[in-house]
């Protein structure tokens, strides 16, 4: 829905959750808050416990104006890298909005580059949003501190659902990163179906090198 004539633009936060895993996908959220919106507690998801952000996380999508995920699988991070990946569900996110956000305010020193958002925007280039890439604003912008808790939650929940269908892993314990249960489970087991085989220390040193050099020639 865009805006009316006369009325200032939307402003869309966006941010992401899992883009230094090991495994699963990295999710973006896009949030849209209503103007002088106040939420006690609203901040980075990374300061928050989980349980106090499943506590914030109904309250913003009840009062958001709009709000909208983008994932994108470890597959598609294998094949285009993990900046690209993070980039493109950036913009799915964004172009899941039910209403039109005429600016994007993206927590990072990156901005979306312009063809993933005239491929999310069905190359409408006229309808684009301006952007503005905030170092910390998952700290300083309230809808990118939203953005952050709703990519985080809803992570955070499906790594939950995954780690029931590959075991052993503790996946939902550390939800992909790479921490020592997560590094020795990875030696014990192998990576399974969600890990990216392109991260160090998902695969062994000789397998990765394999691997690479397979794909060069």
């Amino acid at each position: 829905m865009p805006t009316p004539r006369g009325e200032p633009p939307l402003v869309a936060g966006i941010d992401e959750a899992g883009r230094g895993c090991l495994a699963g996908p990295v999710v973006a959220a896009a949030v849209i808050l209503p103007p002088e919106y106040h939420l006690p507690g609203l901040t980075d998801s990374k300061l928050l416990s989980a349980r106090k952000r499943e506590a914030l996380a109904p309250a913003i999508r009840a009062s958001a104006l709009a709000w909208g995920l983008g994932v994108v699988w470890s597959r598609r991070i294998e094949r285009v890298n993990i900046l690209r990946a993070t980039l493109e569900a950036m913009s799915r996110a964004a172009a899941t909005l039910r209403r039109a956000p005429g600016i994007l305010l993206i927590d990072g020193n990156r901005t979306i580059p312009e063809d993933l958002l005239l491929a999310a925007w069905r190359g409408c280039p006229e309808s684009l949003p301006r952007q503005r890439a905030i170092v910390g604003g998952d700290r300083s912008e309230p809808a990118i501190s939203a953005a952050s808790i709703l990519a985080k939650t809803f992570r955070d929940r499906l790594m939950a659902a995954l780690a029931r269908r590959w075991p052993g892993y503790g996946l939902e314990r550390h939800m992909g990163y790479g921490t020592a249960e997560h590094l020795a489970a990875l030696q014990r087991l192998g990576p399974c179906p969600l890990h990216r085989r392109t991260f160090r220390g998902v695969l062994p040193k000789a397998q990765a090198a394999a691997e690479a050099w397979g794909k060069l020639c």
